[in-house]
């Protein structure tokens, strides 16, 4: 009886141990728009592009590279894995899609290439422990790779978002049909400020600069 209850307890302790490590491993959206994270000049574009070039369904991640001018270096996209949310999976596996698609920038004093995250899953813009251990993998692989780490992006049933400023727009959507690449400059859904993420101020204060 002893020998069971100190392995129930071990196991206990090792279950929390672990919840614990996976909650220190996100980023809620206060600590994102603190970090800096540069505004995209023309988020529709950029997310109207991705949605094309990948038609990503629920669960599935498109990281994109991004030059100086905003124009697509490089992307890949793959589905995520039915396991808990965890910030050094997603780390391991947007470094992984990054080596393959471009060289790293670890020789530059400062980076001058962008990555950014577009996720397509179900529910509402409203954030997520999951986008949380996104922000989190995503700005390591950053930095790992010597790239900026730019803006995080979902796609949901009602639209997309950038998380941590507050811009988004109904089209695309996670049930969006494939568009014309030729299209995407001409999109004409206007963009609009979402409150559900908190983060309004941050973005004032980047336009104020």
């Amino acid at each position: 009886m002893t020998f069971g209850f100190a392995s129930s307890a071990a196991t206990s302790l090792t279950t929390s141990a672990n919840s614990a490590s996976r909650l220190a491993r996100m980023l809620e959206p206060a600590e994102w728009a603190a970090a800096g994270i540069p505004l995209l000049r023309n988020p529709r574009e950029v997310v109207s592009g991705l949605h094309t070039r990948h038609l990503p369904a629920p669960a599935t991640a498109v990281v994109a590279v991004l030059d100086h001018e905003e124009r697509l270096a490089a992307s890949a996209s793959f589905s995520r894995r039915p396991t808990p949310a965890d910030g050094w999976e997603f780390r391991n596996v947007l470094l992984a899609h990054l080596r393959r698609v471009i060289p790293h920038d670890l020789r530059r004093r400062a980076p001058v290439r962008t990555a950014v995250l577009l996720y397509c899953r179900e529910g509402d813009e409203r954030w997520t422990e999951e986008d949380g251990a996104w922000m989190w993998g995503l700005r390591d692989a950053c930095t790992l790779h010597g790239l900026r780490c730019g803006a995080y992006i979902t796609l949901t049933h009602g639209g997309w978002q950038v998380l941590g400023e507050g811009r988004g727009g109904r089209r695309p959507s996670s049930t969006s049909s494939p568009g014309d690449l030729a299209d995407v400059a001409r999109e004409a859904d206007p963009l609009h400020l979402r409150t559900a993420s908190g983060a309004v101020e941050a973005l004032r204060r980047t336009a104020a600069r």
